[in-house]
C-alpha cells in the first residue's frame, strides 16, 4: 500500500467530514437557540456521533468487534442525515443570500426569526427521518433483475447459459450472516449454471469478516460451471491478500487478470480492479494484453468491477461485460453524480456487438440506506448461436 498517498487521501476525507459536521452542528445549535448553560447534552450527542464512524473503523481493525458494532451502525448511519442536513442548510443559506439581494421573503420571517429557525429545523428533521426509514427498508429488500441477451457465436456443447451475477455485497459489520444468507437463497432460486462475484464482495475491513466468517452462506452455493469472482476497490482498501484468501476459502475462484475457458464452451475473463496501483505497487494488464492469444471464436464474458472505457471492451470484441461499483449513487441525489461519471450508472447498454450490464449492487457502503436505487442480484440468460 502506498502509505503517503493513503495518508493524504484519508486526511482530506477526514477534513471534509469534520467541516461538514461542524457546519451542521453549528446551525443546529443556532436553530435550537442553545447556550453554554443548556447546550451540554446537544454538544455531547453531536460529539459521540461525530467520532463514531472514524472510531468504528479503528476498532474494527483492532478486532474489538463487540465494542465496534454499535459505533459502526451509528457512524455509518449518520453519514446519510449529515449529507441531507448539509444540503438543506446550503439551500436555506442560498435563499437567504438571494433574499438579501432581491428582498422577496415576507417580513414575518425575520420578525419571528427564532421560531422560524426552530420550525424549519423540525420540518427538515422530520422529512429526513422519514426518508431514512424508507431508505433503510429499501436497502433490505433486494430484487432479482432479469436480463436476456443473444450472443451470435457458437458455444460448443451449449445453447444457453444462465448466470447469477452479484456485485458490491460489502460483507462486513453491516452486511452480516442474515443478508448474506438471503443472497445465497436468491442465487439458489435462479438455479444458475455459473455464479459470478463482480467485485467489492468484502468491505474494507476484512478482519471481522474472517473472524466471524460472515460470508459462510456463500460456501454452500454450487453451480455446475463453478463460482468465480474478481477484486473491487474495497478489497484493496482492506488488504487484497486477506480478502482474496477468504473468498477462495468459500470456493470462489478469484480471477486476477486471468482468462479461463469454461467447459470448452466460452471464455471468462476477470480483471484486477483499476485502483490496484493506488493501494499497491502493482498494475493491471491492458485489456488487449489480457486477451492476447485467446480463442476468439468462443464467446467472451468479461468481469471488470468499475465501468470505465466501454469502447476498449467493444474494440477487443468482448461479447458481454459485467460491472458494478456505482451503487447507482445509493442515496439520492448522488445518482445524478454517478450518471455524470459513467456511461451508464446502472442497467443495460449495447455498443456495437458488445453487451454491457452495470449492477446497482447488493449491499451498501457507508449508511445502510438506499434511496433512488434498489439492491439487486442479476440473472442473465444468454442464448448462443451463429448469426441468430
Amino acid at each position: 500500500m502506498k502509505r503517503a498517498s493513503i495518508i493524504i487521501f484519508f486526511s482530506i476525507v477526514l477534513g471534509i467530514y469534520s467541516l461538514l459536521n461542524y457546519y451542521v452542528f453549528l446551525r443546529g445549535w443556532q436553530a435550537l437557540s442553545l447556550t453554554k448553560s443548556n447546550g451540554l447534552g446537544y454538544l455531547i450527542a453531536c460529539s459521540v456521533i461525530f467520532i463514531s464512524y472514524p472510531l468504528s473503523r479503528f476498532l474494527e481493525r483492532s478486532s474489538f468487534l463487540k465494542i465496534s458494532e454499535p459505533f459502526v451502525w451509528l457512524g455509518s448511519f449518520w453519514l446519510a442525515p449529515m449529507a441531507y442536513f448539509f444540503f438543506s442548510l446550503v439551500l436555506i443559506d442560498l435563499v437567504r443570500l438571494l433574499d438579501h439581494w432581491f428582498g422577496f421573503l415576507p417580513q414575518w420571517v425575520y420578525c419571528s426569526c427564532g421560531k422560524t429557525k426552530f420550525l424549519l429545523f423540525m420540518i427538515i428533521s422530520g422529512i429526513i427521518l422519514m426518508s431514512l426509514i424508507i431508505g433503510l427498508i429499501n436497502a433490505r429488500l433486494p430484487r432479482i433483475k432479469k436480463l436476456k441477451i443473444t450472443i451470435p457465436k457458437t458455444a460448443p456443447g451449449m445453447k444457453e447459459l444462465t448466470i447469477a451475477a452479484v456485485s458490491d455485497i460489502h460483507i462486513g459489520m453491516l452486511i452480516k450472516h442474515r443478508m448474506v444468507g438471503r443472497l445465497a437463497r436468491m442465487i439458489e432460486g435462479i438455479k444458475p449454471d455459473i455464479i459470478l462475484f463482480v467485485g467489492d464482495s468484502i468491505d474494507e475491513a476484512p478482519g471481522p469478516v474472517v473472524k466471524l466468517n460472515l460470508g459462510e452462506p456463500l460456501k454452500t452455493l454450487h453451480a455446475p460451471l463453478g463460482k468465480y469472482g474478481i477484486t473491487g476497490n474495497h478489497e484493496y482498501i482492506g488488504g487484497a491478500e486477506k480478502c482474496i484468501a477468504y473468498l477462495e476459502s468459500l470456493g470462489i475462484t478469484v480471477l486476477m487478470d486471468e482468462v479461463v475457458t469454461i467447459g470448452g464452451a466460452f471464455n471468462l475473463a476477470g480483471r484486477i480492479d483499476r485502483d490496484v496501483d493506488r493501494f499497491t505497487r502493482n498494475k493491471r494488464k491492458d485489456l488487449q494484453e489480457l486477451l492476447k492469444g485467446i480463442d476468439t471464436s468462443l464467446p467472451l464474458i468479461l468481469m471488470d468491477h468499475q465501468p470505465f472505457h466501454f469502447e476498449i471492451a467493444e474494440a477487443c470484441k468482448v461479447d458481454m461485460q459485467l460491472s458494478g461499483h456505482t451503487h447507482h449513487g445509493q442515496i439520492w441525489p448522488f445518482n445524478y453524480v454517478t450518471k455524470a461519471m459513467y456511461e451508464i450508472s446502472k442497467g443495460y447498454l449495447k455498443k456495437g456487438n458488445t453487451h454491457f450490464y452495470v449492477s446497482s449492487g447488493y449491499g451498501t457502503w457507508g449508511p445502510p440506506i438506499r434511496l433512488g436505487s434498489r439492491p439487486e442480484v442479476v440473472e442473465v440468460k444468454i442464448t448462443f448461436g451463429e448469426n441468430l
